[in-house]
């Protein structure tokens, strides 16, 4: 098992990742305020899952609420959340039961937001399931649903007290799945980490093929990436925005398309080509430069051109980002391949010749 700690200021909360992990009840058990637990997962997760990680927590003598959603990106929504709360309230538990993810980005996040809220906050555990959710969603505490104009745009920030990331139940991952988690993988390379990039490039086809020690060290150097910068900015007042590198692009590919036609880390892969191309048009990177980007995300097997929603729709969409701030479009570019930044300064004419040239 591999451990790393995100060190707030506050508080700190280890990211524990290793195979066998659901069965460690005694990892979970001095982060539980009582032995009381709601586990929150979803009708494709449950049926592998949810049965063994709750027998686990029974065996040490919690007692467990079980509480599935529907699966999808499609039911990241006030009414899917409210089924979280009829489950907590229906079984009575109280403002010291720790609310607990066994799922991927969606179950996280939903879970998370309904931890921030029932009762004025209960404690949450992060139990990732996907690589998307190890690498990225499980760690930082963004919590949110959906909004018909706009991907995130209400919910909370609200950190877990551990994260637990079993790389065992990656092996039935759907291919499409592991995939869209190598997006987010690939975006630490590009903002932050050249020679991570440069480890990747090289061992990509090893992670594709889940050998487990790839897996277990993209996640951990993912997770390290994303510790350092959220506390560094825990709220994301600055450098913490660097981490959405082709999501303002990528959210209005999936609020466009309508939630779950494409999956998250796939609209992520094309919102970076996106930047990559703005980037060169802005001087910063080279020709050379954005082939380099748009080739590791092919190699992975995600899409390298976004959906054909015509520019003016992209910006219709990209004016509800949160990045907008008094109505002046902000976006994660690259001044080089490893060094993003956030900028206002990309001409509406260069956002909408990067838009036509990549979809």
């Amino acid at each position: 098992m591999r451990t790393l700690n995100v060190e707030l200021a506050a508080r700190r909360y280890p990211i524990h990742i290793g195979t066998g992990l659901l069965d460690r009840s005694d990892l979970i058990l001095p982060f539980l305020k009582t032995p009381r637990a709601a586990v929150v997962t979803n009708d494709v997760v449950g049926p592998l899952y949810l049965a063994r990680f709750s027998a686990a927590l029974r065996a040490a003598g919690v007692r467990v609420t079980e509480i599935v959603l529907p699966d999808g990106e499609a039911h990241k929504d006030w009414p899917t959340l409210n089924l979280i709360f009829d489950g907590l309230l229906g079984e009575r538990c109280d403002r010291a039961t720790t609310v607990i993810a066994l799922g991927g980005g969606v179950v996280g996040d939903m879970a998370g937001f309904a931890a921030s809220a029932y009762q004025r906050g209960v404690p949450f555990i992060q139990v990732p399931t996907t690589l998307l959710s190890q690498v990225d969603s499980s760690v930082g505490g963004k919590t949110a649903i959906n909004h018909p104009l706009g991907k995130n745009m209400i919910g909370a920030f609200y950190q877990p007290r551990l994260v637990l990331a079993d790389t065992s139940v990656l092996s039935t991952l759907p291919d499409r799945e592991l995939r869209a988690g190598v997006a987010e993988v690939i975006k630490y390379g590009l903002i932050r980490d050249l020679p991570f990039l440069e480890w990747l490039e090289a061992n990509l086809d090893r992670l594709l093929h889940r050998d487990g020690d790839v897996l277990a060290e993209a996640i951990e150097r993912s997770c390290r990436n994303k510790a350092e910068v959220v506390v560094a900015d825990e709220t994301e007042q600055g450098e913490r925005a660097l981490l959405n590198l082709g999501h303002t692009f990528g959210h209005a590919i999936e609020t466009g398309l309508g939630y779950g036609e494409w999956l998250h880390g796939e609209a992520v892969a094309a919102g970076a080509v996106m930047a990559a191309e703005l980037s060169r048009r802005l001087g910063w990177l080279s020709t050379a430069d954005v082939t380099r980007v748009r080739e590791i995300h092919a190699r992975a097997g995600l899409p390298v051109r976004g959906a054909a929603l015509g520019a003016d729709r992209y910006l219709e969409l990209m004016a509800h980002d949160k990045k907008v701030s008094n109505g002046t479009l902000r976006l994660v570019l690259l001044k080089a391949i490893g060094r993003a930044v956030v900028t206002a300064e990309a001409p509406i004419d260069a956002v909408r010749a990067s838009i036509d040239a990549c979809c």
